[in-house]
C-alpha cells in the first residue's frame, strides 16, 4: 500500500480505530465521525508529512490531505477494517433527495452487484440453446444439464442473493438477508403445492389463492419464489427495519444471536402470510402492464426506448425497467423491453466507427479504435463520454439510428428469454428455450445490422466528424472565448469558471485553501449557477456530489475548483454535472451547474476557490480585475525556469 504508514498514523491519532464510527472523503479531505473529538492528537496531525491541516466542522473531525485522498482512504480504510462507505451517507441522503431519486439509488444499489454475474449465467444458458437448436447435442446429455445448470444457478436462487444486496443497502445484516431469501425457496415448502389444497382464499377473484399449510392458524399462500425479485427487497427492508429496532432493545451480552433470532422469527412468516403474496400480485399486475403499454404499440415503443436508452444511461434513470424485466422474465418467461434497446450499443458503435473513419484529429482517431471494440461487445461509456457525447452530433445521430431499430424489433416482436449478455454476446439471450430461433431473433439480426450500418454512414456524412475545430462539437453549452493576448509557449491563461466577483484566498473561512496549502489562486463570488472550464484537457477529478471537480490542462496545469465551503454536507442537493470524470473537456465548455440560492439557503457560503495544486512549476499572475465574466482571463500562469514547459 502506497500510504500504509500514513494511514497509520493517522489511524493512531484520531484516538484508535476504537475511536472512529465512520470514516467518509471528500476530494481533498478525510472526514472522520469520532466517538470522542478529544482523543484526537490535533496538533500531531497538522504537522504529519502529508496531512496538510486539521479541520473540525459539521460534527465531522476533516484531515486535509489533498488531491490524492482518494488512495489515502483506501489504505485508511483497508487497516482500520472500516467499512468503505460512499462519500454520501445513504440514510440521510435519502431524506433529502425525492422520491424518484431514491428509488433508482434502491435499485441500482441492489441489482447493480449482481449484474456481472447475471450476465455471465445468462450467457452460459443462451449458448446452451443455441447449442441445442443448432442441434450439437441434445437436452438430454451430461454437458446441456451441467451447463443448465450453471446458466440457472444464479437466477433460480435469485432471492437468495438480492438478500445479500438489499440488506447491505438497507444497512442491515446481509446474511440475515441471505436467510429471508434462502426460506422463500427452500424446496419442502414449495413441493407443499403439490397436494391437495385445505380451502382457496379469494375464489372467484384474479388473486383466487390455495391455502396448503396455516402459521399458528393463519393461513399461508404459498407461491413460487424462485427467481423473484419484488418479495425479497421488501422482505429485507422489513429485516432491516426489524433488526435496528431490536439492535436498540436488545441486551449487549445475547445481542450477538437474539437479535437475528428475532428478526429470522418475525420477518420469515410475515413474508410468507402478508409480504410474499402481494408483492407477487404487484408484480403480476406490473408485467401485465409493460406488456399491455407494448401490446399498443410495440413500434413506436421501441422507437421511443430506442431514441432515448442511452440517454437514460446516462443519467442512470435505466435502472427503473431493469427490475421490471427480470419481473417479467420470472412471469411471463420473457421480456420485450430490453429486447427494444438492443440495438442501441450498435447504433454507438456505428456512430464510432464513422467518426473513426471520418476524422483528422489523431488524439480522437486513437480514442476510437478502443472505444469501437469495446462497444462491439456492448460496454459504450467509452464511445459515449470519450466520443459521441462530447462530438454531440454523433451522439445524437446514435440515438436516432437506434429509435430506428428498436421500431425494427417492435415490428418483429423479438423478446429476450433470458438476462443476457451484452452487444454481440446478447445474441443468446434472444433464442426460446423452448421453440428456438424464431422470427424475434432474426429481426434482432436486421435491426442490429440496420441501426449499426445508420449510425455509421450518417455520422460519416453529417456527424462534423472531420473538423478540425475542436470547440465546434462539443457536447456542453458554451460561452464563447474572450479574445486573448497571445502568450508565449512557457506560459498558459487559466479563464474564470464562473462570472462574478473575485476575491482573494484569504478571505475564506476554510483554512487549508485560505492558507494557500491546497493550491495558489484566486476566489470568486458566483453571480450565476454554471461552472464553465476554464482550460482544455481532462477532468481529472469530479467528486460524487458534484461540488468539487479537477481538471488537467493539455499542458499540465492541475487546477481544482471547490464551489463554495463544506458544500460536500449538502450530499449533491443544488448540483448537477453535465461531466464525468476523465471526459475530455474544451475551455468554455459547461460542466456543473448549481442552485446559489438553494446552497446559501441551506446555511453554505457560495464563495469558491479557484486554485492551481501544482502552482510550484508556475507563477501566477491573476488578473486585476475585481468583476469578471465567464472564460475571460483569470490567471496567466508563467514556467518557472527550472520547469519543463508542456
Amino acid at each position: 500500500m502506497k500510504y500504509e504508514q500514513l494511514a497509520k498514523d493517522i489511524i493512531k491519532n484520531v484516538g484508535g480505530k476504537e475511536n472512529v464510527n465512520s470514516v467518509v472523503h471528500c476530494i481533498t479531505r478525510l472526514r472522520f465521525k469520532l466517538k470522542d473529538e478529544s482523543k484526537a492528537n490535533t496538533d500531531v496531525l497538522k504537522n504529519m508529512d502529508g496531512v496538510v491541516t486539521v479541520m473540525k466542522s459539521g460534527g465531522q473531525y476533516q484531515v486535509v490531505i489533498g488531491n490524492h485522498v482518494p488512495d489515502v482512504y483506501k489504505d485508511v480504510v483497508t487497516i482500520g477494517g472500516f467499512q468503505s462507505e460512499s462519500p454520501v451517507d445513504e440514510e440521510e441522503d435519502g431524506k433529502k433527495q425525492n422520491l424518484f431519486n431514491r428509488f433508482i439509488d434502491m435499485i441500482s444499489g441492489i441489482f447493480a452487484p449482481t449484474l456481472g454475474v447475471l450476465a455471465a449465467t445468462g450467457m452460459i444458458k443462451g449458448f446452451n440453446a443455441l447449442f441445442m437448436a443448432l442441434g450439437w447435442y441434445s437436452d438430454k446429455t451430461g454437458t446441456y444439464q451441467i451447463l443448465n445448470a450453471i446458466g440457472d444457478c444464479l437466477f433460480y436462487f435469485f432471492p437468495i442473493f438480492l438478500g445479500f444486496t438489499a440488506a447491505k443497502k438497507f444497512k442491515g445484516n446481509q446474511f440475515i438477508g441471505m436467510a429471508i431469501g434462502a426460506a422463500l425457496v427452500y424446496p419442502t415448502l414449495s413441493g407443499l403445492t403439490a397436494g391437495k389444497p385445505l380451502y382457496t382464499l379469494f375464489a372467484g377473484t384474479m388473486f383466487e389463492s390455495p391455502v396448503h399449510i396455516t402459521f399458528l392458524g393463519i393461513p399461508v399462500i404459498l407461491m413460487t419464489y424462485s427467481s423473484s425479485v419484488i418479495p425479497i427487497v421488501i422482505a429485507a427492508w422489513v429485516g432491516a427495519k426489524l433488526e435496528k429496532w431490536f439492535t436498540k432493545v436488545i441486551p449487549d451480552v445475547v445481542k450477538t444471536f437474539l437479535v437475528p433470532f428475532f428478526t429470522l422469527l418475525v420477518t420469515v412468516p410475515l413474508t410468507f402470510i402478508v409480504i410474499g403474496p402481494i408483492a407477487t400480485w404487484a408484480g403480476q399486475l406490473l408485467g401485465q402492464l409493460t406488456l399491455w403499454l407494448i401490446s399498443l404499440s410495440p413500434i413506436v415503443a421501441g422507437i421511443f426506448l430506442g431514441a432515448l436508452w442511452q440517454v437514460f444511461v446516462i443519467f442512470g434513470l435505466h435502472w427503473g425497467l431493469i427490475p421490471i424485466a427480470i419481473n417479467n422474465i420470472v412471469v411471463m418467461h420473457s421480456d420485450p423491453i430490453l429486447a427494444l434497446i438492443f440495438a442501441a450499443s450498435f447504433a454507438q458503435t456505428g456512430a464510432v466507427l464513422g467518426v473513426w473513419l471520418k476524422t483528422k484529429d489523431k488524439k480522437l482517431k486513437s480514442l476510437s479504435i478502443p472505444a469501437f471494440i469495446s462497444g462491439i461487445f456492448g460496454v459504450t461509456e467509452p464511445a459515449i463520454y470519450g466520443i459521441t457525447l462530447p462530438k454531440k452530433k454523433p451522439f445524437i445521430i446514435s440515438c436516432i439510428a437506434a429509435a430506428i431499430g428498436g421500431g425494427l424489433l417492435g415490428v418483429f416482436g423479438s423478446k429476450i428469454y433470458m438476462m443476457g449478455g451484452l452487444g454481440v454476446f446478447g445474441f443468446p439471450s434472444m433464442i426460446d428455450p423452448k421453440a428456438g430461433i424464431n422470427i424475434g431473433f432474426w429481426g434482432a439480426i436486421i435491426a442490429v445490422v440496420t441501426a449499426f450500418i445508420l449510425g455509421f454512414i450518417l455520422t460519416y456524412l453529417f456527424g462534423g466528424a472531420g473538423k478540425e475545430n475542436k470547440n465546434a462539437d462539443a457536447s456542453e453549452t458554451k460561452i464563447p472565448e474572450q479574445k486573448q493576448t497571445d502568450v508565449n509557449v512557457k506560459s498558459e491563461v487559466i479563464s474564470s469558471p464562473f462570472t462574478g466577483e473575485i476575491k482573494s484566498l484569504s478571505e475564506l473561512k476554510d483554512a487549508a485553501f485560505a492558507s494557500g496549502a491546497l493550491g495558489k489562486g484566486v476566489a470568486i463570488e458566483p453571480s450565476e449557477g454554471k461552472l464553465y472550464s476554464p482550460v482544455s484537457g481532462t477532468v481529472s477529478a469530479l467528486f460524487p456530489t458534484h461540488h468539487a471537480i479537477g481538471i488537467t490542462s493539455d499542458r499540465g496545469a492541475e487546477i481544482l475548483i471547490h464551489i463554495g465551503m463544506d458544500t460536500v454536507q449538502l450530499e449533491g442537493n443544488y448540483f448537477s454535472a453535465h461531466t464525468t470524470q476523465g471526459a475530455r473537456v474544451e475551455k468554455g465548455q459547461l460542466l456543473i451547474e448549481f442552485n446559489i440560492e438553494g446552497i446559501k439557503s441551506a446555511g453554505y457560503v457560495v464563495t469558491t476557490p479557484v486554485v492551481v495544486t501544482n502552482h510550484e512549476k508556475y507563477t501566477l499572475v491573476p488578473t486585476e480585475e475585481q468583476n469578471i465574466q465567464a472564460v475571460e482571463r483569470l490567471i496567466e500562469l508563467q514556467v518557472k525556469s527550472n520547469s519543463v514547459a508542456v
